[in-house]
């Protein structure tokens, strides 16, 4: 049998937009289409699918620059969505009037490309020009023009620059600080900016003042101006790796003063202090703290912090925001969301009180607020059956319901719960149920666990109308994985799963599994696994390592060959995560990691259906092709979809989304409960004959 370690054959499948590649691609996708997608289930399940995602009602969640509220809106209507904004006396109305700044679908027609909208960097306190970024079929890489929100077009004599993984912010009317590919040496290993640059207004970028350089092998670099009113100054900064940066203070003179805190801590600017979130011990406070310091004393050498969050072994920090006068932190006590307001009080310390109103196992995140202006506060509040509610609310003055979603799945018996499963080293990872009432709705049914487990990403409690039209309304269970490698309970719950140690994610989530079978909410043949990017590594890890667990597993963009992931288009940034694989110490166990190198002929796998885009430059859609390719070579069933854009979401509109989610819950349902299951085509004998030959010019 061929060892991929020594030889990969399918190093042809890399080449993305290859002939040989694409005619393998729409070989592997008509036999997903005429095996999940051909029965008329499909597409009833696929239309309310969309009818969900394109629904008029929906909340339209806002940004408040100066007098407006901004919103980006897709709908049946806008397939590729119109950019907006309104009042707040006219976003109180069930239907405002908005006022229309950006049709992308009718910029797509007019040029003839398939643009994605990644959003508009608006000029700060004037709110008069906007640094639009535009993606080509949802890839990480955007185009950039300046456009001007007076006339609601693009300005002639604008900022624009070529398709790149541009970081660009506002200095003045007439300048930017800008970092972007300028041929050879612009771009780090991992294919992000190196250097920032100052770019006035007509004159070539090439041209910019260099300001800040990064090293190659850092991941890259960053500048932005500070334009809080009284508080202007500029920073700049590289990140060494995906965990560990260093910022500085860019002086008036272009001298600059590194803020000195821990490499692997995040720290920013907010007016008069510092704040910064700890990673490691500092100063006496532990990983996961949050401090604020007198920002010019601190330049100054005084290390002395006011401790505004100190964790504990079930609470963890997750996130806060500003308001004028104010700090709304936000803290996960066992992954339930819990908000507190801190106020400075002269003289020194803060004053806390909670936010009333708070439901447990609830997702409640504050979705914006003026922090020039005033202590207002947008706050989200929603639960895995309980759909969001929009509230308005003033610090110290109460708050009012602005929008309420409707019901977009029947929850009539449902109930959501939360357990503890005991890992193999005896750790106990938290997971929620939503499913059934076992109380009247006894025995074991399908369930579909989810996970994540990495670069720090908690995965809290959502109302997922998709999953609960797909899956939850036909007495299917939902289970989501509190994994380490995840943020849930703050640094060291990540921490715990870096590099070598990324075993430990893998056997929480079984851990998880092996409990929904004793609880008796599933058997091994009912249950499907399903993850994305990071996910889906770590779906490849339970078909590799733990198939007996599962009857079905879905891998969505995944990550899954561990020698080549640093060499593959962003892959390079992810070695703080999981270790170099040229690096001799982290190689042994980069092999062992690597799904797709412990594949083998004589296991016996659950069917797994595979799921990548051609325009996803973050994980390269090699890591899928060539998975699915060694699954067929070994006599295993395997489904394979890649769809032609959509970038690492895999989606670029509602439509792709709506069929992708079809794909997945359609495709799980029939083979967890046997119901139209398909027939995945037969074995591909594993014979050097049934390898495609390489094209030319590929390899590594």
């Amino acid at each position: 049998m061929r060892n991929v370690n020594d030889d990969d054959p399918y190093l042809w499948l890399e080449d993305i937009s290859g002939e040989a590649a694409l005619a393998w691609v729409a070989e592997r996708n008509a036999e997903t289409s005429g095996a999940v997608a051909g029965g008329d289930a499909f597409g009833v399940l696929k239309a309310r699918l969309r009818e969900v995602l394109d629904a008029s009602d929906r909340i339209p969640y806002t940004v408040r620059r100066g007098e407006y509220l901004y919103n980006f809106w897709r709908d049946a209507e806008h397939v590729r969505g119109v950019w907006r904004r309104t009042t707040l006396e006219q976003y109180r109305r069930a239907a405002p009037a908005w006022e229309v700044l950006l049709d992308i679908d009718a910029l797509a027609a007019a040029e003839g490309e398939k643009w994605v909208w990644d959003g508009a960097r608006v000029r700060r306190p004037e709110y008069d020009r906007a640094l639009v970024r535009l993606s080509r079929d949802g890839g990480d890489a955007v185009v950039v023009r300046e456009f001007d929100l007076g006339t609601r077009e693009f300005a002639d004599d604008g900022f624009r620059l070529p398709e790149a993984k541009t970081r660009i912010g506002w200095v003045d009317a007439d300048t930017v600080l800008v970092g972007t590919d300028l041929g050879p040496g612009s771009l780090t290993d991992s294919g992000y900016p190196r250097t920032v640059r100052r770019w006035r207004r007509g004159t070539p970028v090439e041209d910019a003042t260099l300001v800040f350089e990064a090293e190659q092998g850092d991941v890259a670099a960053w500048g932005y101006r500070d334009t809080t009113p009284g508080y202007e100054r500029e920073f700049v900064g590289r990140s060494l790796d995906f965990f560990r940066s260093e910022t500085h203070l860019l002086r008036p003179d272009g001298t600059r003063a590194r803020i000195e805190v821990p490499d692997d801590a995040s720290a920013y600017a907010h007016r008069q202090y510092l704040i910064v979130t700890l990673k490691s011990e500092w100063l006496g406070q532990p990983t996961g703290s949050l401090l604020a310091f007198d920002f010019d004393a601190f330049l100054a050498g005084d290390r002395t912090p006011e401790v505004l969050f100190t964790p504990d072994p079930r609470t963890a920090l997750a996130g806060h925001t500003w308001t004028r006068n104010h700090l709304i932190l936000e803290t996960m006590r066992d992954v339930s969301t819990h908000i507190e307001v801190l106020t400075p009080v002269p003289g020194g310390g803060w004053a806390r009180e909670p936010l009333v109103g708070v439901p447990a196992l609830s997702a409640v995140s504050v979705v914006d607020t003026d922090p020039d202006v005033s202590d207002e506060y947008f706050l989200d509040v929603s639960g895995f059956l309980q759909p969001s509610t929009l509230h308005l609310g003033r610090i110290g003055a109460g708050s009012e319901v602005l929008k309420q979603a409707p019901h977009r799945f029947d929850s009539a018996g449902l109930t959501v719960d939360q357990h503890f499963a005991s890992s193999r080293d005896g750790t106990r990872v938290p997971y929620f149920v939503i499913g059934p009432d076992r109380a009247t709705t006894p025995g074991p049914g399908p369930a579909l666990l989810y996970g994540y487990g990495g670069f720090e990403v908690s995965l809290t409690p959502f109302y997922g109308a998709v999953t609960g039209r797909a899956w939850l309304e036909r007495g299917g269970t939902y289970v989501i994985a509190n994994i380490r490698g995840g943020g849930e309970y703050g640094p060291d719950w990540h921490q715990a799963a870096l590099g070598a140690e990324r075993p430990r994610a893998f056997e929480d989530f079984a851990a998880v599994a092996e409990d929904l079978v004793v609880r008796g909410i599933t058997t091994p043949a009912m249950l499907g696994a399903k993850g994305g990017s990071n996910g889906g590594l770590l779906m490849g890890a339970m078909l590799t390592r733990h198939p007996e667990l599962f009857g079905a597993i879905v891998a969505q963009v995944p990550l899954l060959d561990m020698t080549r992931f640093h060499k593959l288009l962003a892959g390079a940034s992810w070695i703080a995560e999981y270790g170099d694989p040229d690096d001799e110490a982290d190689r042994p166990h980069l092999e062992a990691l690597s799904p797709y190198h412990r594949l083998a002929a004589d296991r016996d796998y659950p069917p797994v259906l595979l799921m990548t885009s051609t325009r996803d430059d973050r994980v390269h859609p090699g890591h899928a092709r060539k998975t699915a390719a060694r699954l067929r070579e070994l006599g295993h069933r395997v489904l394979f979809h890649e769809n032609t854009g959509g970038g690492h979401a895999g989606a670029g509109d509602n439509e792709q989304a709506a069929h992708n989610s079809a794909l997945v819950h359609t495709y799980l349902w029939q083979q967890l409960t046997g119901a139209e299951r398909p027939v995945i085509p037969g074995p591909v004998t594993a014979t050097p004959n049934a390898v495609p030959a390489a094209p030319s010019g590929t390899g590594s």
